[in-house]
């Protein structure tokens, strides 16, 4: 999968300053908390939250993980498609399906809501098609049409509403920003229906949907319904998005699905250990927001729930084993230091090799004239030898010897090094005076493997095109600098 989605990173750094305006704006106009005791302290309302006593938490708990698990899901198809952006606008797209759904029986029905917002939820999905298609907008202007049209005509609806003799006690308003306190029983099992609908159709259809999503023209070529699946997957995306919008409303919903997704992405390079990982996110997000929610007094679930799902795309994008900035800058730093000791037990050979390996210590004067630097520099890489038991330091620490291990690897650095000149001028007619720097950078990452196909191809050869012995593998094995040096017949140097 690729790795370069920078709308995704920077949606979550947006939902990221949206959440933490509405902590900061909003806290007793548009989001109440779970639970409304004041007389307790932090710690009290923690150990109530966990007896699952208070109805409102076991409901706004089920509900924020059941809709954690949907999102994550959904989501991940959302981030490897590149459509973190339909997400958006299908989540703004809603809310004039959920105030048609309220004046259906002027009552908060979720069935009614439920389907008013899908199908409103379609209808934007259809209508960004349409523009693309018939127009020479592209996608990211067709989605800002349909998400700014269809969220004004919600936001119209939901102000008459709010005029009419009961609006002010209907509840709609809390689409807007979510009140995972409102979700009743009805609530709740809507939402694990669709929840159990949408782990079962990507499951029926896992393997569609995978080939789909990476390679549409090989899936299409192969068989499989590409349009049919794409909007089978818009379905469950609408789906996904209207059952969360009473926990975390239109304004954050889209986070839920974009966030667990995002740092599911950078842990894995596996589709399915993804989907997994995105769903543990979305959970762990949903649980999250409605415990700290229930902590103290007017304290919002869904701004907690972006936020815990924040702090999770935080972690995987400063600490993700491969694709973490702080792993990443530590991998670099890690290799670079490991350039450095090898550079210096190469420059230890070479001086060893120019007074015949005798005697096998060599004097920090002598390796700083050898790599013109300072005395300081070398006894501090000298330092960082003995550290890694690479050498050993006596006479105050200006003379160093090679343990085996430092000597074995001094050998194979040589060797690279020497081999690779030898393939150059052999087998690409390089000039022996222009491959030096080019050795210089494969030495260090040439394996075992591809040494030994190199020897082969060269004819196990003992000298570089400088006319300078290549160590062999005796010479490797020996496992300490040698008195004399023979060649064999097979051409290895040898040590008597």
């Amino acid at each position: 999968m690729s790795r370069h989605h920078p709308p995704s990173t920077i949606n979550c750094l947006r939902y990221v300053l949206i959440a933490l305006g509405l902590l900061w704006f909003g806290l007793d106009g548009h989001a109440a908390k779970i639970g409304e005791m004041s007389d307790t302290t932090v710690l009290e309302q923690a150990g109530r939250f966990f007896t699952f006593q208070d109805p409102a938490v076991r409901y706004a708990l089920l509900g924020s993980m059941l809709l954690g698990i949907c999102c994550g899901v959904m989501g991940s198809f959302i981030v490897v498609r590149k459509l973190a952006l339909v997400g958006d606008a299908l989540s703004h797209a809603v809310l004039p399906g959920v105030a048609l759904g309220f004046l259906w029986n002027t009552s908060k029905d979720p069935v009614a809501i439920f389907i008013g917002a899908t199908i409103a939820g379609l209808i934007g999905t259809a209508a960004v098609g349409a523009i693309k298609h018939t127009t020479k907008l592209k996608e990211d202007a067709a989605l800002g049409l349909v998400l700014a049209a269809f969220f004004s005509v919600g936001i119209c609806m939901v102000t008459m509403i709010q005029r009419l003799p009961t609006g002010n006690k209907s509840g709609v308003d809390k689409f807007l920003f979510g009140q995972a306190a409102a979700l009743g029983a009805n609530d709740v099992k809507l939402m694990a229906i669709i929840t159990v609908v949408t782990l079962l159709v990507i499951g029926l259809f896992y393997k569609q949907f995978l080939v789909t999503s990476f390679d549409a023209g090989f899936a299409r070529v192969t068989g499989v319904p590409v349009q049919v699946m794409h909007y089978t997957l818009m379905l469950m995306l609408a789906f996904a998005v209207v059952i969360a919008l009473q926990a975390v409303g239109v304004v954050l919903v889209s986070a839920m699905l974009i966030t667990p997704a995002a740092a599911a992405y950078l842990l894995t390079d596996r589709l399915h250990r993804m989907l997994i990982l995105a769903a543990i996110f979305g959970m762990a997000s949903g649980a999250a927001g409605a415990f700290m929610s229930f902590l103290g007094p007017s304290l919002p679930t869904g701004p907690f729930m972006v936020l815990g799902g924040s702090a999770v795309f935080g972690a995987a994008f400063l600490f993700a084993p491969q694709h973490g900035v702080i792993m990443r800058w530590w991998r670099r730093r890690s290799r670079s230091l490991r350039v450095q000791r090898e550079n210096t037990l190469k420059s230890i050979y070479h001086v060893l090799e120019a007074r015949d390996f005798k005697p096998e210590g060599v004097t920090a004067k002598e390796l700083a004239e050898k790599r013109r630097e300072t005395l300081e520099d070398i006894l501090g890489q000298l330092r960082e030898l003995r550290r890694h038991d690479l050498a050993t330091l006596q006479d105050d620490e200006q003379t160093v010897f090679l343990t085996p291990d430092g000597w074995q690897r001094a050998c194979a650095i040589v060797r690279n090094h020497r081999l690779w000149e030898l393939y150059l001028t052999n087998a690409a007619q390089v000039a022996a005076d222009h491959v030096h720097e080019d050795a210089e950078k494969i030495e260090h990452v040439l394996g075992e493997d591809v040494v030994r196909q190199l020897e082969k191809r060269l004819n196990y050869a003992t000298h570089d095109p400088h006319g300078k012995l290549i160590p062999g593998e005796a010479d490797m094995l020996r496992g300490s600098a040698p008195s004399e040096r023979i060649t064999d017949a097979v051409g290895y140097g040898k040590r008597t």
